[in-house]
C-alpha cells in the first residue's frame, strides 16, 4: 500500500517537473540557454523542453523593431557653435547569442555610441551646413551605428535628427537674416514687376504710334486717291461738256446756214463712220442714207 503511494507520489512530481520545464517560445522573441554555465542554444519560436536544474534560460531576446528616443545631446559644431541635437535611433535583434553576450546594457551602450558619434559628425560641419543636412547626418549616423552594432546582434535600421536647436540669440539673428533675405526678394521681385510692367507699356504705346501711323498713311493715300478720281471725272465731265457745246454750235451754224439735203446727207453718213468704228458686228443702214451714193 505504502510502496503504490510513493510510486503516485513520484509519478506526480515527475509530472509536476517536466510539465514545468516545458516552455513555448513566441513568434517574435528568441531565448538563449545555458547548460551548466556555458552557452547551449538559441530557442526559436516554437515548443521547448528545458533540463531540470541543468538549463538557464539566460535571455528572451525581443525580435521587433524597438524605437530609442535618447534625450536632446549638447553637440559643438566646427565654427564653436553649441547646439542641441535630439536623435531617435531604429533597431532590431537579430542574434540572440551575440545580443546576450555582446554588451552588459545594450540600450545605454546605444545611447552613448549614438551621442558620440553625433559628435564627431556634427564638429566636422558647420551651423549653416548642419541645419540644412539632416538626410546626410541620418546616413552617416545610421552607417556607423549599424557596424559599431553588429558585434551586439543589434542591426540599427535607421537614425532620425528629430530636431536641431541653436542658442536663443543665434535663433535671433537667424530670424532677422532671414526677414532681411525675405525683404531683399520681394523688392527684387517687385522692381522685376514693374519693369515688366514698363516694358509692357512702352511695347504698347510702340505698337499703337505704329498703328497711328499706318492708319495716317493710309487715309492720306485714300485721300490722294479720292482728289485724282474726282479731278479725272471733272476733267471728263468738261471735255463731254465742251464736246457737246462744240456739237451744239455746229448744228447752230448749220441750222442757220440752211443746208440742203446733199449736206444733211452728207453729214448722216459721217455719222455712220463714227457707228461704224465701233464693236458692232451688225450696222443697220437709214433707208433715206441708202442713196447718199447717188449725189
Amino acid at each position: 500500500m505504502y510502496g503504490l503511494i510513493i510510486l503516485l507520489a513520484i509519478l506526480a512530481l515527475v509530472i509536476a517537473v517536466v510539465s514545468t520545464n516545458i516552455r513555448i517560445v513566441p513568434q517574435t522573441e528568441a531565448w538563449v540557454i545555458e547548460r551548466l554555465g556555458s552557452y547551449q542554444t538559441t530557442w526559436q519560436a516554437g515548443l521547448h523542453i528545458k533540463i531540470p536544474f541543468i538549463d538557464r534560460i539566460v535571455i528572451r531576446a525581443n525580435l521587433k523593431e524597438k524605437v530609442f528616443d535618447f534625450p536632446p545631446q549638447p553637440v559643438i559644431t566646427k565654427d564653436n557653435v553649441t547646439i542641441m541635437i535630439d536623435t531617435v535611433v531604429y533597431s532590431q535583434v537579430t542574434d540572440a547569442k551575440l545580443y546576450a553576450y555582446g554588451t552588459d546594457n545594450p540600450t545605454r551602450a546605444i545611447e552613448n555610441l549614438t551621442a558620440t558619434t553625433l559628435r564627431n559628425i556634427i564638429g566636422d560641419m558647420e551651423l549653416d551646413s548642419t541645419l540644412t543636412s539632416r538626410d546626410e547626418i541620418n546616413k552617416k549616423m545610421c552607417l556607423i551605428l549599424d557596424e559599431a552594432t553588429d558585434p551586439w546582434g543589434i542591426k540599427v535600421i535607421r537614425v532620425e535628427v528629430k530636431s536641431i536647436d541653436p542658442p536663443k540669440e543665434i535663433k535671433d539673428a537667424m530670424e532677422r537674416q532671414m526677414k532681411a533675405e525675405r525683404d531683399r526678394r520681394a523688392k527684387i521681385i517687385e522692381a522685376e514687376g514693374n519693369k515688366e510692367s514698363a516694358i509692357k507699356i512702352a511695347e504698347g504705346n510702340k505698337t499703337a504710334r505704329i498703328l497711328n501711323a499706318q492708319a495716317d498713311r493710309e487715309a492720306i493715300v485714300l485721300a490722294a486717291e479720292k482728289e485724282r478720281l474726282i479731278k479725272e471725272a471733272e476733267g471728263k465731265a468738261q471735255a463731254l461738256l465742251r464736246t457737246q457745246e462744240a456739237e451744239g454750235k455746229a448744228l447752230e451754224i448749220l441750222t442757220n446756214a440752211n443746208p440742203s439735203d446733199k449736206i444733211i446727207k452728207l453729214k448722216g453718213y459721217e455719222a455712220l463712220v463714227q457707228v461704224a468704228d465701233g464693236n458692232a458686228t451688225k450696222l443697220i443702214i437709214p433707208s433715206e442714207l441708202s442713196n447718199i451714193t447717188s449725189l
